[in-house]
């Protein structure tokens, strides 16, 4: 049984993530999950995970959610609109998050991005960027603060979402220059399926579906 810890999953691919990694029976993790907002807390106890209630960008609360059973993998999707002091859990948030695992001795950490983010920024038009640009930003500094925090890592970028069923057709590539859309709950799969792949450690992925790219282009998939 692996013991996992998810941050951001009140909604969204975080709550894909949540479904996809408890629905066997019996469940093959034991979840913990990061909850700010109590709302979301009975539907996730619910598939069986612990709900952990702390604000991430608060370090101190952070360290705590993290404390008991020794956490083998941090995965985190989270992001939204900033605090009151500016603050964004896109970065700060995930800073902390990084900072905490360090001290936990966590074994794996996935971080959920953006197409757009560091090098990827390439694949986004212009109209995009100048929307999106801060938020991107934001994201490519938690990615190269995990990449600095010696822990192993797998970072995935996914294109623009949907929330639809799974089509099935969700490939990873390690080209910054491809971009499409892509199913949350594909998303979620992929993430999955790197928990426990050792290619896919250290590496930073752009997510699409093969089905919806922008515009057609030749790319090399990654076989995790």
């Amino acid at each position: 049984m692996q013991n996992i810890f998810l941050a951001g999953s009140s909604r969204g691919v975080g709550r894909e993530i949540a479904k996809l990694l408890l629905e066997n029976e019996p469940p093959s993790v034991n979840l913990k999950v990061l909850l700010r907002n109590p709302t979301y807390a009975v539907e996730l106890e619910a598939l069986g995970a612990k709900v952990m209630f702390g604000d991430a960008l608060n370090s101190a609360e952070l360290e705590a959610s993290l404390q008991g059973n020794e956490i083998d993998v941090v995965i985190t999707t989270m992001g939204g609109l900033p605090s009151d002091r500016g603050e964004r859990a896109d970065c700060e948030g995930n800073k902390n998050l990084i900072d905490a695992a360090v001290k936990a001795g966590v074994k794996k950490f996935i971080l959920v991005s953006s197409i757009g983010s560091g090098n990827s920024v390439v694949a986004i038009s212009p109209q995009v960027l100048q929307t999106l640009g801060p938020i991107l930003k934001e994201k490519e500094k938690a990615e190269q603060h995990l990449a600095a925090s010696g822990l192993t890592y797998t970072i995935i970028r996914p294109g623009g979402l949907k929330s639809e069923a799974a089509t099935g057709n969700a490939v990873l590539t390690e080209d910054p220059t491809v971009a499409g859309i892509i199913h949350r709950a594909d998303v979620a799969k992929l993430v999955f399926d790197c928990l426990n792949s050792e290619n896919a450690n250290n590496k930073v992925f752009s997510a699409i579906d093969l089905n919806m790219l922008f515009k057609p282009v030749e790319f090399e998939t990654f076989d995790l």
